[in-house]
């Protein structure tokens, strides 16, 4: 594997022939986050989203859609509120910039002023630390605690403004 200055992966957005390989993707996360693959409700919201034009992803050696996906996010816009459903980078990519990629691919979509939500892992919850402080790091602001994970785990707001200041 190379490093990330001598290779770069473009964020793209998601097309149906993504769906699989998002759900494998997922699938690797699902002791982070809980079952996704065969829920219905996460697969709706992923066909929305590509639908729609929210689903950006990074495919493997920047591959046709179909491919591996390496990372993945889902946009949910509301203007003027945003909310980061869902950001995921594949474990062999994590700390290789793919987070940064998408969130600044999805943010460009975003006409300001916004306010942009994201719900990560509450300060308590083991192996919570590198998601904060990404989030902490691309500018946005701890807020107040949401409600528990489905297995129980602290959750908190982080949000982010775009073209004003926080209120």
């Amino acid at each position: 594997m190379g490093s990330v200055a001598e290779r770069t992966m473009e964020a793209r957005t998601a097309e149906k022939a993504d769906f699989g390989p998002w759900l494998e993707l997922a699938a690797e996360v699902e002791p982070l986050f809980g079952p996704m693959t065969h829920d219905p409700v996460f697969q709706r919201a992923l066909s929305r989203n590509i639908a729609r034009g929210t689903a950006f992803c990074i495919r493997e050696n920047d591959g046709c859609p179909g491919s591996r996906l390496v990372a993945g996010l889902l946009l949910s816009p509301r203007p003027p509120v945003y909310r980061i459903g869902w950001l995921v980078v594949a474990e062999s990519e994590r700390r290789s910039g793919l987070g940064r990629t998408l969130l600044v691919r999805a943010l460009a979509r975003i006409e300001p002023p916004a306010e942009i939500l994201v719900i990560t892992f509450g300060p308590d919850v083991p192996g919570g630390e590198s998601a904060r402080s990404f989030y902490q790091k691309m500018g946005f602001a701890p807020g107040e605690m949401s409600e528990p994970a489905p297995n129980g785990a602290s959750r908190q707001v982080f949000r982010k403004w775009l073209g004003k200041t926080a209120p």
